[in-house]
């Protein structure tokens, strides 16, 4: 039997095994060149001698912006062009429509780079300054548009939830960019993020819990003590579910109003009397068939004697100011006497 006969056979037998083993397993193959020193998160460099010939097709993207970043871009434009020059991408910028455009050209030799120069137009659009949003054309660095403005309906609610992410003087959105290594720019109803994809997966997190009524504070907790537990090379293969704080969710509900019990009434069978009317009084007495002149006499009678009972009691009161206060005389000693 030959060596290469040998292993068919050999590769005959592992199917034939994994086929034994369940449907689980059917296509799995050992993989030599998968190693655990792999960084999977790596990005290899592309370079021009991977593709000399140009693209078939032409790919463009475009973006509308804001009235307010229109001066901004307009200073900037000739750095952003100059910068996508260097990857062989084209850009125009439209005042009238108030659009950004970027679309490949027959110098362009990644493929990727066009969704890099889309990147980099959203974040000029969301306010994010031109040094900090041309670092998405390196490796390794991608962006995120996080949209906030829908998940809550309260516009006050919305406020102090999206000022919780920044935090007093911006420290809670200092130590977010901190611990996962991203740029955090908070822009009216969206939050671009600019970072590594593992930081940007944890910054998405944080930012939809946060406006979901999570404190972004338990968050960064957990990956400081992350950060501390990934330094030891002991707890690599270890769950860390036993390190990191289990926070229970706390309800407070309102303090009830203690309503008076009022005291029960004898029962009745009988429906409450009647209260009688204003014609009915009036019937009473005797004012109902009196001529209108009477009727403003009789009134003003009545008013003046409020007038005088009024009187009467505003000068009492005024009296006691001039009543003297009753004073403790003091008692006179006994003398004593001699025997």
């Amino acid at each position: 039997m030959s060596a290469e006969e040998a292993q068919i056979h050999d590769e005959s037998v592992d199917v034939e095994e994994t086929q034994k083993k369940g449907k689980q397993g059917k296509y799995r193959r050992d993989k030599p060149w998968d190693t655990d020193d792999i960084d999977h998160w790596k990005v290899d460099e592309f370079k021009p001698e991977y593709n000399p010939s140009p693209f078939t097709e032409e790919s463009s993207f475009a973006t509308l912006f804001p009235k307010y970043r229109e001066n901004y871009l307009k200073e900037v434009w000739s750095h952003v062009t100059r910068a996508l020059d260097k990857v062989g991408v084209a850009c125009v910028l439209d005042l009238v429509e108030g659009s950004m455009t970027v679309k490949t050209t027959r110098k362009t030799w990644d493929p990727f780079m066009i969704l890099k120069a889309r990147d980099l137009i959203k974040l000029l659009a969301r306010s994010v300054p031109l040094p900090q949003a041309l670092k998405i054309l390196e490796d390794g660095i991608a962006a995120d548009i996080i949209k906030i403005g829908n998940i809550v309906r309260n516009k006050e609610r919305f406020v102090k939830r999206r000022q919780r992410l920044l935090g007093p003087n911006g420290s809670t959105l200092k130590a977010m960019e901190l611990l996962t290594q991203c740029y955090i720019m908070v822009q009216g109803n969206t939050v671009s993020c600019m970072g590594p994809y593992r930081g940007l997966k944890e910054v998405r997190r944080i930012i939809i819990d946060c406006m979901n009524n999570v404190h972004p504070i338990y968050h960064i907790k957990e990956l400081m003590i992350k950060r501390e537990l990934a330094k030891d090379p002991k707890l690599a293969e270890e769950s860390w579910d036993r390190f990191l704080p289990h926070f229970k969710k706390k309800n407070t509900k309102p303090q009830k109003k203690k309503i008076s019990k009022k005291d029960k009434k004898d029962y009745t069978p009988f429906p409450p009397a009647q209260t009688p009317s204003k014609i009915d009084l009036q019937l009473e007495s005797g004012e109902y068939f009196m001529k209108p002149k009477e009727k403003e006499a009789r009134a003003m009678e009545r008013k003046k004697e409020e007038q005088k009972e009024n009187s009467l009691k505003r000068q009492s009161e005024r009296e006691l100011a001039y009543v003297p206060p009753v004073e403790d005389t003091p008692k006179k000693k006994k003398k004593k006497v001699d025997e």
